[in-house]
């Protein structure tokens, strides 16, 4: 009876040590971002995370903490600087704050259409710039997506500049950004994308600004009625991974998490044009009202001084080599 009760205990034991093993081998890379699973960033990380566990034969997961569980965008770029979040993807708009040359991709009316945009991104143009987040203290995976952006509020039609004088908008918290919407009269807000719901709905704010994905999917129709499609922004997105895990990687894992990446911009590329194709509908038949013939002329003139900001700090090469790809 001792012997099997200790042969008894030596398995349990065995199995234990096995479990903890197993536990121990597999890597959970945890991944923040701001909008819901059934965003395009959720369906990209959704497809990063099935191409790393079946590259990876189960030894590598995605665990993702969606619509903003972890703070705003600005706040989990700080988590991955610091090794406390171990990736995040977000729009470029806060990365200025601690990579100040990415400045130059939130330029007003840069990109002149989504090849233009992504040709520049996927081109020497992009790697150079991964390079420099590489640099700044990251590891920089790959240049995903946003959209171009629009203008919605609750106050009136936007058809030029002059009807957004005195208009509260929010803007991201970047300083290219505010000088362009001071620059056509508004007085814009930065505010964390996990505030702006309510912002809106209790008047702290009148108007937003985003790409049709992003206010089909955030239900901005329940608290905004107009929307006009100025296009006057290209809003690129980044997977950014910490540093320090990257660097733990060994070099096969970290070719698994590439791929993964590359996978991950393909489906949420596919569903920024899904909805830049289907997107303004849903919302026509959500009830608000839409400006689609913009003259884009009057707002290219009016956030000028934008480009000045700029300019006076880095130049005008990039621009140019961006303007002629």
């Amino acid at each position: 009876m001792q012997m099997r009760a200790l042969l008894a205990t030596a398995a349990v034991i065995g199995f234990a040590s096995t479990a903890s093993v197993d536990a121990y081998a597999q890597t959970v890379i945890e991944v923040g971002h701001a909008t819901t699973l059934d965003s395009h960033y959720g369906m990209g990380m959704t497809r990063f995370g099935e191409v790393l566990e079946e590259l990876s034969g189960g030894e590598m997961t995605l665990l993702q903490h969606p619509a903003a569980a972890l703070g705003g965008e600005r706040e989990m770029i700080e988590a991955v600087q610091i090794g406390t979040l171990d990736m995040v993807i977000t729009s470029t708009g806060p990365l200025p704050n601690f990579v100040p040359e990415t400045q130059v991709l939130d330029l007003p009316f840069l990109f002149r259409d989504y090849d233009h945009a992504r040709g520049v991104l996927d081109g020497e143009i992009g790697q150079e710039l991964l390079a420099t987040i590489d640099d700044a203290g990251f590891k920089a995976l790959a240049w995903t997506e946003n959209g171009f952006r629009h203008i919605t509020n609750s106050q009136r039609p936007v058809h030029t500049p002059d009807d957004l004088v005195g208009m509260k908008i929010r803007t991201m918290e970047n300083p290219i950004h505010l000088r362009a919407f001071e620059a056509m009269g508004a007085a814009p807000t930065p505010m964390s994308f996990a505030e702006l719901f309510t912002a809106l709905q209790q008047g702290v704010v009148d108007a937003q600004e985003n790409p049709i994905v992003v206010i089909s999917v955030s239900n901005f129709a329940e608290v905004q009625s107009h929307l006009s499609l100025t296009g006057h922004l290209y809003s690129p997105a980044i997977i950014m991974m910490s540093d320090a895990l990257w660097s733990g990687l060994s070099e096969e894992e970290q070719g698994w998490v590439m791929e993964a990446a590359a996978a991950s911009v393909e489906v949420t590329r596919g569903r920024v044009t899904e909805l830049e194709e289907t997107g303004v509908d849903g919302l026509i038949e959500k009830g608000m009202q839409v400006v689609v013939d913009v003259d884009k002329g009057p707002f290219q003139e009016a956030v000028a001084p934008a480009y000045d900001a700029y300019t006076e700090r880095f130049g005008d090469a990039l621009i140019e080599r961006i303007n002629s790809f």
